[in-house]
């Protein structure tokens, strides 16, 4: 089974909000910890390492990319 990275919710708003709510009155730690936690459960719940391999390879290439990509000035929040 291949790794699937085109959009396959049944409401991605609605699991948004639940993800930032479930992150929600956490200190950075607690909300890293969730997300690892989060990262194992479905990891688990998938099962299979080659598409956990290819989820991986995809994630990691995905930030190394935004790390390579400088923020626009206009993109980039206000100063207080």
């Amino acid at each position: 089974m291949p790794l699937i990275t085109t959009p396959n919710f049944t409401s991605a708003d609605d699991f948004y909000e639940a993800l930032i709510d479930a992150h929600r009155d956490l200190d950075t730690p607690r909300s890293h910890e969730l997300n690892a936690k989060l990262v194992l459960l479905l990891a688990n719940h998938v099962g299979d390492n080659a598409v956990l391999g290819e989820a991986l390879a995809a994630a990691r290439s995905s930030a190394m990319a935004s790390v390579a990509t400088p923020v626009a000035a206009e993109d980039r929040p206000a100063a207080p």
